[in-house]
């Protein structure tokens, strides 16, 4: 029985090879035993799926795809293309695109999430949308604003931070912005999630962890990439059920503590396919573990033990008050926006 292979983006100035940002990546896989293989990332972009694969050898094993976000139209294509190759990707379009959007995987992790509301479109909503979605998370208090995948976190007053969602002109002016920035990259629609306050260390940025699960099990648990240096050891019980009632095989989960109480909050879910590592990580475990999974997702299995998560705040509690000032931001310098 064929095991499965990596498939990793190409180095557009040598297509075949993986792309750079992989490269390492990609030789630790083929120390460990596996196969990688190629995919042309912009002839996937530009709708050329077809000539995009042309490096996959046909006939072979499954893959996990293991590189820069897709939109899931685009990410349906390749596993289109790869099976006119006898090829099939082990995560289906329809699993990749619940856990790449948040629409697709709130609803699993909505207690332990901040409440979310969400327009869907590709462009700026209008005042009455947002005064719905606003009213829907309480009509006040602090919010972030994203889109389905990403927020502009480095762009934090200006395209991300809404001070209180109660002041209309203030929350059309972040969103607008952010819309504008994101431009054609605006993936799927308009989010808006409240604030929490998270556990703070050097640089006053968020302690997150980033946790890497295959079948429902964490195989990797690790700093979050805008952070490596800290490496919160969090506490999985809360979330290990809900990773499993998602049903997806391969994601990943950023966590991390409220301020007050300490609770491991989930702050995004992603999948696993295209969520990146953190420098410095050794690819080795989450590699071993991809490369000696089975063909077919295992049988869905109830959770161990009982579990306790903080609830979804109902659309009248009270909300933090609203903050004279944005907290500090992340780092200046934003990762690469083809990374999740």
């Amino acid at each position: 029985m064929p095991l499965p292979a990596l498939l990793f983006p190409a180095d557009p100035l040598a297509p075949h090879r993986p792309d750079p940002h992989y490269a390492a990546e990609a030789r630790r896989a083929g120390e460990l035993g596996g196969t990688p293989a190629v995919v042309d990332h912009d002839a996937l972009l530009a709708g050329r799926a077809r000539e995009a694969v042309r490096r996959v050898p046909a006939d072979g094993g499954p893959l996990w795809y293991r590189g820069w976000m897709l939109p899931p139209t685009a990410y349906a294509a390749l596993e289109t293309a790869l099976a006119a190759r006898g090829r099939t990707l082990l995560t289906p379009s329809a699993a990749y695109r619940q856990a790449h959007e948040l629409p697709g995987w709130y609803a699993a992790f909505a207690a332990v999430t901040p409440r979310s509301r969400w327009i869907p479109g590709g462009g700026m909503p209008g005042d009455t949308e947002l005064k719905q979605a606003a009213g829907e998370l309480g009509g006040r208090g602090p919010a972030i604003v994203k889109d389905y995948v990403k927020s502009r976190k480095h762009e934090w007053a200006q395209a991300c931070f809404v001070p209180d969602l109660a002041d209309t002109e203030g929350l059309r002016r972040v969103v607008g912005r952010f819309v504008e920035l994101q431009g054609d990259d605006l993936a799927g629609g308009v989010v808006l999630r409240r604030f929490e306050r998270y556990v703070r260390g050097a640089a006053d940025r968020a302690e997150e962890a980033r946790v890497w699960w295959l079948d429902g099990e964490p195989v990797l648990v690790g700093p979050h990439p805008d952070t490596p240096d800290v490496r919160p050891a969090p506490d999985l019980s809360a979330v290990r059920p809900l990773v499993r009632a998602l049903g997806c095989r391969f994601v990943t989960t950023d966590l991390a503590r409220l301020a007050e109480g300490g609770a491991w909050r989930v702050v995004e879910v992603g999948d696993g396919q295209v969520s990146d590592l953190p420098s410095g990580t050794d690819p080795a475990a989450l590699l071993t573990a991809l490369l000696s999974a089975p063909l077919a997702a295992p049988s869905a299995s109830p959770p161990a033990a009982p579990f306790t998560a903080l609830p979804d705040a109902p659309p009248d509690a009270p909300l933090s008050a609203p903050l004279a000032a944005p907290p500090a931001g992340p780092p200046a310098t934003p990762p690469d926006p083809r990374a999740r």
